[in-house]
C-alpha cells in the first residue's frame, strides 16, 4: 500500500512541492492547518507530516515553532526547497491585463517590486494553490495567483511571469515529521534539533551554551519564544551539526542539562545538503 504525507495548503502547494522532492513514493495529503497536519500524523491516518519552518526571506514559521515541542511527533528529515514565484492566469491571458494578484500574506512580500513595476494590487489569500484554483475557476483575465509552476499544471493555468520573487535565493525549509523517532542512520552531516528551558540563574544561557563551544559544535540555529504568554517563561529552539551519541555533542547535552530545567530532543536527522 503506498505510503502518505500530509502537508499544509492545497494541491500545488510549496509544501505540496517539498513533499514531491522529499518522498516522490509518497501519496500527497492536503490539509487545512498544520494543527492538522500533526493530528493526521500522531495518529496514524498518514506516514508523515512536513512542516515549513522558515522562509529565507521572511523568517520563522511562528505557529509551526510552538507546536512542536507539544506535537508528539519526531523530526526525521529537513528539505530545503527553492521558492520561485509565478504569475498565473487564465488561458490566454497577458500579464498586462492583471490588476489583481493573489497569494498567501507571506508570499506578497516576496515579490513586492515586481508587483509595484507593473501596477498589480496584491490580495491575501489563505494559500498560494487555493489561489491558483479560484483564479481558474474564475476565468477572469484580470485576476492573477501567486503561486508554483506545479499549481499551474493542476488548474490548467498560464505562467504569466516566472521567478517573479525580488530576491534571488529565496527558499523555504521543510521539516518531515513521523510518530516514531529514527536515530540509527548516520551520515557525514547529521543535524538534531531540540528544546530547552535554563534555569532562573545569573548568566544561566550562557553557561548553557559554553559546552557547545568547548566542544567544538556548530549551533546552526537558537530562537527563542515565550511560553503560555509568559514574559517570565522562555523556551530556546536549537539546531545543532552532530549526533546525540556523538562524544562531544554528549558532553555538550550533559553541559547543557546541568543549567536547564528540562531539554526536549525533538529529532536527529541528515542535513539536506541544499541548505546552503
Amino acid at each position: 500500500m503506498t505510503k502518505r504525507i500530509a502537508f499544509q495548503g492545497e494541491l500545488g502547494a510549496y509544501s505540496h512541492q517539498a513533499c514531491a522532492q522529499a518522498r516522490p513514493d509518497f501519496t500527497p495529503v492536503p490539509c487545512t492547518t498544520f494543527e492538522e497536519v500533526v493530528e493526521k500524523t500522531r495518529t496514524g491516518e498518514v506516514d508523515l507530516g512536513m512542516l515549513a519552518v522558515e522562509n529565507s526571506t521572511y523568517g520563522r514559521v511562528a505557529d509551526v515553532h510552538s507546536l512542536l515541542p507539544k506535537s508528539g511527533l519526531h523530526i526525521v528529515d529537513e528539505a530545503f526547497v527553492r521558492v520561485h514565484v509565478n504569475l498565473l492566469g487564465v488561458k490566454g491571458a497577458q500579464v498586462a491585463d492583471v490588476t489583481e494578484a493573489h497569494g498567501h500574506v507571506v508570499i506578497l512580500p516576496q515579490c513586492a517590486g515586481f508587483l509595484k513595476q507593473h501596477g498589480i494590487l496584491g490580495k491575501v489569500s489563505s494559500d498560494n494553490a487555493r489561489a491558483a484554483r479560484e483564479v481558474a475557476e474564475a476565468g477572469d483575465v484580470t485576476r492573477a495567483a501567486l503561486a508554483s509552476e506545479l499549481a499551474a499544471e493542476i488548474y490548467g493555468l498560464d505562467v504569466l511571469a516566472r521567478h517573479i520573487e525580488d530576491h534571488a535565493n529565496n527558499t523555504t525549509r521543510f521539516l518531515v515529521m513521523a510518530p516514531q523517532a529514527d536515530v540509527q542512520r548516520r551520515s557525514a552531516d547529521m543535524m538534531t534539533t531540540f528544546t530547552f528551558r535554563v534555569r532562573n540563574i545569573p548568566a544561566a544561557l550562557y553557561k548553557a551554551m559554553g559546552g557547545f563551544a568547548t566542544n567544538g559544535i556548530n549551533m546552526t540555529k537558537l530562537e527563542s519564544y515565550m511560553v503560555g504568554g509568559s514574559f517570565t517563561a522562555t523556551e530556546f529552539y536549537a539546531d545543532i551539526e552532530g549526533h546525540p551519541e556523538d562524544e562531544n555533542v554528549k558532553r555538550a547535552l550533559e553541559e547543557l542539562a546541568y543549567f536547564s530545567t528540562q531539554v526536549n530532543i525533538l529529532g536527529v536527522y541528515p542535513s539536506d545538503r541544499r541548505r546552503g
